[in-house]
């Protein structure tokens, strides 16, 4: 199991940040892990979305997310072959009137292969920089 909370303050509104993150099919655009997004169910507030990524080699899983516009967005595991559990959330506050956001990502997973919990703490670690770097990085073209 591997838990990891980070906030980090955004320059743009919530309503932008949460048109960002729920963009799923644009994440191949600036997340380089994510190779193919396909949104397979949607059911209201709910999407059941399959994400295709690369880390050392192709990995296929579905996440049931959930919207609640402009305030949160939170995920858990409807299946696939990397993750045996993975839940985690986007939660976005007003700042400064609307023109920043700070964004708190949680994220709690385990792997459906043996990874000792310190290696998998420091695999889910250490992408976050490069994560919320490219979330900066996407904002600016929206702003």
């Amino acid at each position: 199991m591997a838990q990891v909370v980070h906030t980090e303050v955004f320059n743009c509104s919530p309503e932008t940040f949460f048109k960002i993150v729920t963009d799923y099919e644009k994440y191949p655009e600036f997340l380089s892990d994510v190779k193919k997004i396909r949104i397979l169910k949607n059911e209201g507030d709910r999407k059941l979305v399959e994400y295709t990524i690369s880390v050392i080699k192709t990995f296929v899983y579905q996440l049931w997310m959930t919207e609640k516009p402009f305030k949160e967005v939170s995920w858990e595991l409807a299946g696939g072959d990397l993750f045996k559990k993975s839940e985690g959330y986007w939660k976005l506050e007003s700042l400064e009137g609307g023109k920043k956001t700070r964004a708190t990502y949680g994220v709690d997973v385990e792997f459906n292969f043996l990874v000792p919990k310190p290696i998998a703490k420091a695999l889910v670690n250490s992408n976050l920089p490069s994560m919320m770097e490219s979330y900066h990085k996407r904002i600016t073209r929206y702003v």
